[in-house]
């Protein structure tokens, strides 16, 4: 197997892997205001991913700190041509911290309401802003011969665009809703089982509507003609399964569902583009492919050597990690002010 192959499939696991993970912690973190009902349950809330929230984020910069690696031109495409998005995402990602790290530095409602709104607006706005980015990648750009960006940023905002992007905030949401049913007690986990039995509706509406448009928009099902293909298969059925766990009470089967949808759907748009990376809507021959957008095979060598030792340590911590807190998160143990 090429040294390209290999590389573009570690960058598409650690993507899929932020999703699953980042989002259902995009999805709390919209959630906080809708479901708490005082501030010892909003801190409820935000202890349930505490320890998480930013390990999960290493992802994002282990897959940005690969793709400018392994396939430069690639990443010097995507990100001067959707510059004003990632920035936006940076900035979010940004004051979700600042709201995280210093919500109860300062004793003050104000601050606290402020920083409320910092944690819900850095959720909502990565997890929409994803959505609208990996739509446009499928389906193609302006990029001329010398893999530049050659559009503008309201092509970016096109309708099926933005509905990729509802669609990824819903998903996340939804995802969001089933891991606080498993990390709460009480009220809390009641009020958050009854928003996910909502959601699972208006959710599967949407991305019907996306994945059905994506036949005439992407590039994705091209290899399945009208009959989707096993991987769609599953990550539809995985969809339909959350409803199932979720009316029986099997949150947890219900929290790998809302997972198996995010990673077969992810799986789906990266095994659609393969071998492309960015398409081109200009010419075929502008295409940016895993060959002609990738670093020297001395590079890609030397990446695969490192990856083989640190990838394990940090998955291994990670887990570990998980595993410590795995505990729900009771109003009890939140001690007073």
């Amino acid at each position: 197997m090429d040294l390209q192959i290999i590389w573009f499939v570690l960058i598409a696991v650690l993507f899929i892997g932020y999703f699953f993970l980042e989002g259902f912690d995009f999805g709390v973190g919209i959630l906080m205001p809708f479901v708490s009902k005082d501030e010892t349950d909003r801190r409820v809330t935000i202890n349930t991913i505490g320890p998480f929230w930013d390990a999960n984020e290493v992802w994002l910069i282990t897959a940005g700190g690969a793709m400018f690696a392994a396939f430069p031109h690639w990443y010097a495409t995507l990100f001067s041509g959707f510059y004003l998005p990632l920035l936006l995402i940076l900035l979010a990602l940004i004051v979700r911290a600042v709201g995280f790290e210093f919500r109860s530095k300062l004793h003050h409602t104000w601050w606290r309401k402020t920083a409320d709104h910092f944690i819900f607006w850095g959720s909502a706005v990565p997890a929409f802003l994803w959505g609208v980015a990996f739509t446009n990648i499928v389906m193609g750009l302006p990029i001329g011969s010398d893999m530049n960006f050659t559009g503008a940023l309201l092509e970016l905002l096109n309708p099926y665009a933005l509905l990729g992007g509802v669609a990824s905030l819903l998903l996340f949401t939804l995802h969001g809703a089933i891991f606080l049913s498993l990390r709460t007690t009480d009220e809390l986990c009641e009020r958050v089982e009854k928003v996910a039995k909502w959601l699972w509706l208006p959710v599967g509406i949407v991305l019907l509507i996306f994945a059905v448009s994506g036949y005439r928009y992407t590039v994705l099902f091209d290899e399945f003609g009208i009959i989707p293909g096993t991987l769609p298969m599953i990550a539809i059925v995985s969809f339909v399964a959350v409803y199932l766990f979720i009316r029986i009470n099997r949150n947890g089967w219900a929290f790998a569902a809302t997972g198996s949808t995010i990673v077969f759907g992810s799986i789906v748009v990266f095994q659609g583009l393969f071998p492309l990376v960015m398409p081109s809507t200009i010419s075929e021959e502008y295409h940016l492919t895993i060959y002609n957008a990738s670093s020297s095979d001395l590079t890609l060598t030397i990446m695969s050597v490192l990856a083989l030792i640190f990838i394990p340590i940090i998955l291994a911590y990670q887990g570990w990690s998980y595993w410590v807190f795995k505990e729900r998160v009771t109003r009890d143990a939140i001690p007073k002010d």
